[in-house]
């Protein structure tokens, strides 16, 4: 009886588009990897994303919004903002609900927008792994 990692890696690569993969895996976390039929990897890409961002946004943690300034300020600004857009569907209906604390200081805001970046940065890893599957370079 073969395993169950033993079926979803030898599960044939879609004849889907990869960019079309790779948006699908942008905007629903593991939503790339659900349609080249690794269920596995989908539920735990979205649960990981899902846990880091709720615990980013319950920590109250602030959204990166890009603004200009000295090059080191803007730099950090662009890079959260990517970091924060990366996480798709979940940064999207956040930011569509009215999210916006203020940037106050504090240990508990600070880690809290960290953790909402560091959900993003994850998600960019699962879309360059739906990336390489879906182009059939990674098995």
């Amino acid at each position: 009886m073969a395993s169950a990692s033993s079926q979803e890696a030898s599960a044939p690569a879609s004849n889907r588009s990869p960019v079309l993969i790779t948006l699908v895996a942008w905007l629903v976390p593991g939503g790339g990897h659900f349609l080249l039929r690794r269920r596995g990897r989908a539920a735990l890409i979205f649960a990981c994303v899902l846990v880091t961002f709720v615990v980013g946004i319950l920590m109250r943690g602030p959204m990166f919004e890009p603004h200009g300034g000295d090059l080191l300020t803007t730099l950090i600004q662009w890079g959260g903002f990517v970091g924060d857009l990366a996480s798709g569907l979940f940064y999207l209906l956040t930011v569509w609900l009215g999210y916006a604390p203020p940037d106050t200081a504090g240990h508990v805001h600070d880690y809290g927008s960290k953790l909402i970046v560091a959900a993003g940065l994850l998600n960019i890893l699962a879309m360059v792994d739906a990336w390489e599957i879906a182009k059939g370079e990674k098995g």
